[in-house]
């Protein structure tokens, strides 16, 4: 029985046709702007954001260094949210390679700034003692935030303050689509008050590669200089822009079945006696609920669900009692795991694989007693075992491609498999 992998959208398999599209792709030099289907795809990408250039990139972490290095010089200061990506998931490169300070405010449950935090952090230039505020970074959909977003009205009272100050904003968009559908907003029209936005190819649409930085002319101009300085110059890489091509055209609606699945789940566990999430405040694909510390240790957790053949992985660090704790679980739904385990006659269930309805064995285990049972059948949800325990900290779900995420099973539900670690999606 093959595990279930649910630690990230990004572990999404390129579609079929995907496949086709690279194997047929035009092929240029993209370091001399020769490569056809990369072209094609950064004009596509700058429409879809409303900028007037794009940038194909390795990947979001590539698109927000870049960003930072084309705004920022050697010595200056970007703010940024404390919960953002940029801050806890980036191995530390907006210091270590463009040079700046980062500086935190804090995060609400959506992910959002407070315009008033922001106009207090801002430093002017010209005071010898402090670096200068250059640059505002935003996250929508938010990563550590339950996937929370941000109204195009959210971004714009930031943005207004940052610009009356002469600081650039950037957005981190790796999940701009998860919020353009989520809010039902074209995706321009959450970067339309940035100076320029990136966004992923490689998570829920499916793509094996890729983000698209996107802004003025200019900005691409400059920040074409920077991709090449760190090594991003790619050469005849359209054979990943093509599946980027495809990914645009036919993954973005079907982000809505991600969110029905990832709020379907939620909705399931927040009736768990121990379990603490509001599924009202996790509007796309990211799920994150608390365990009561009073049930067990979060190793043990972690340890059990791994022999149990269910993948997930660890947020990390880094959040109050009500938010992000020490032990967190996080998970992610895609349609290259299972699709659902359909509750059968008498209560049994029957997983069918995500191809040709290929049937699945279930997974029996016991940790004294059942590890997972049943609780409101129809609904995914997991029912956790008091004398067992979950421990201390949230567990983190997120629906990614797919028509199903969880079920109930007698004993235990082959949906989640943990790893203790702390890797980042």
């Amino acid at each position: 029985m093959n595990p279930i992998d649910l630690r990230s959208d990004t572990f999404t398999l390129p579609t079929d046709e995907m496949r086709r599209a690279m194997a047929q792709a035009e092929l240029g030099d993209d370091v001399y702007g020769q490569d056809p289907t990369i072209n094609r795809l950064q004009e596509r990408a700058a429409q879809l954001m409303g900028k007037e250039a794009a940038l194909f990139m390795a990947s979001g972490t590539m698109s927000n260094l870049v960003a930072t290095l084309t705004h920022c010089h050697r010595g200056d200061e970007v703010v940024m949210g404390e919960q953002g990506h940029m801050f806890w998931n980036e191995s530390g490169g907006a210091a270590a390679l463009a040079g700046v300070q980062i500086r935190l405010v804090p995060n609400d449950d959506q992910g959002r700034i407070s315009p008033e935090d922001l106009a207090t952090v801002i430093r002017p230039r010209g005071n010898i003692h402090f670096p200068p505020t250059t640059l505002v970074c935003l996250e929508n959909t938010h990563n550590r935030c339950s996937g929370g977003v941000q109204t195009p009205e959210d971004t714009k009272r930031v943005a207004d303050v940052a610009h009356a100050a002469g600081v650039k904003v950037h957005l981190d968009g790796a999940r701009i689509f998860n919020a353009a559908v989520a809010l039902e907003v074209p995706a321009s029209a959450l970067a339309q008050d940035v100076d320029d936005v990136s966004f992923c190819l490689s998570k829920a649409l499916s793509c094996p590669v890729g983000s698209l930085l996107c802004g003025s002319q200019e900005f691409v101009d400059e920040a074409r200089r920077w991709r090449k300085m760190v090594g991003g110059g790619m050469r005849q890489a359209g054979v990943l822009a093509a599946a980027g091509l495809v990914a645009l055209d036919t993954m973005i609606d079907r982000l809505a079945d991600d969110h029905a699945n990832a709020r379907r789940l939620a909705q399931g566990l927040a009736n768990i006696p121990g379990l603490r999430l509001d599924p009202e405040r996790m509007p796309t694909n990211i799920v994150i609920f608390e365990v009561d510390p009073a049930v067990a240790a979060g190793p043990d957790f972690i340890r059990a669900l791994l022999q149990a053949g269910v993948q997930v992985t660890y947020p990390g660090q880094g959040r109050g009692a009500a938010r992000l704790v020490p032990e967190h679980v996080a998970l992610v739904a895609h349609d290259h795991l299972v699709a659902p385990v359909a509750v059968g006659q008498g209560g049994h269930q029957v997983a069918h694989g995500a191809a040709g309805g290929e049937q699945r064995g279930l997974l029996a285990h016991q940790f004294g007693g059942p590890l997972l049972e049943p609780v409101n059948r129809g609904v995914l949800a997991v029912h956790v075992v008091p004398h067992l325990g979950l421990g201390h900290g949230p567990a983190h779900l997120v629906g990614g491609q797919g028509e199903g995420v969880a079920a109930q099973v007698n004993g235990i539900h082959r949906v989640l498999r943990i790893q203790e670690c702390q890797e980042q999606f």
